[in-house]
């Protein structure tokens, strides 16, 4: 794999994670939300006007785009797993921006991701 296309793959990684992370801080203004029949539209209204929901949205729009660039140079079989970064990337940020636990169990696992990835890249 040559550096521009991992270069794609990364770049469509981060725009993900940043999608799931724009889309928790728009949650997060809300509170937990609760769909009914009843509440349906004022919890669609609610969703689509958070900003950072709107962000994440056009995060992964992008991401998609980038994607399809790497997954054209590559073999979906190596870009595919390397979506686990995204898990990674996450879970860091995640901890840092949103105070969520980081256990010694999800350490060991972020760790066993990264050795796959590795692994995987280089092939």
């Amino acid at each position: 794999m040559t550096l521009g296309t991992f270069g794609f793959l990364f770049t469509g990684i981060l725009l993900n994670a940043a999608a799931q992370l724009l889309l928790k801080a728009g949650v997060r203004n809300l509170g937990e939300l609760s769909l009914s029949l009843s509440t349906l539209v004022s919890t669609t209204i609610s969703v689509g006007t958070q900003l950072p929901i709107i962000g994440g949205l056009f995060c992964y729009g992008i991401s998609v785009f980038v994607w399809i660039i790497g997954l054209s140079r590559v073999d979906v079989t190596i870009a595919y797993p390397m979506l686990s970064l995204g898990y990674v990337i996450n879970a860091a940020l995640a901890w840092y921006l949103f105070g969520e636990v980081m256990s010694m169990q999800r350490i060991i696992g972020i760790t066993v991701i990264l050795i796959g990835v590795w692994i995987l890249a280089r092939s």
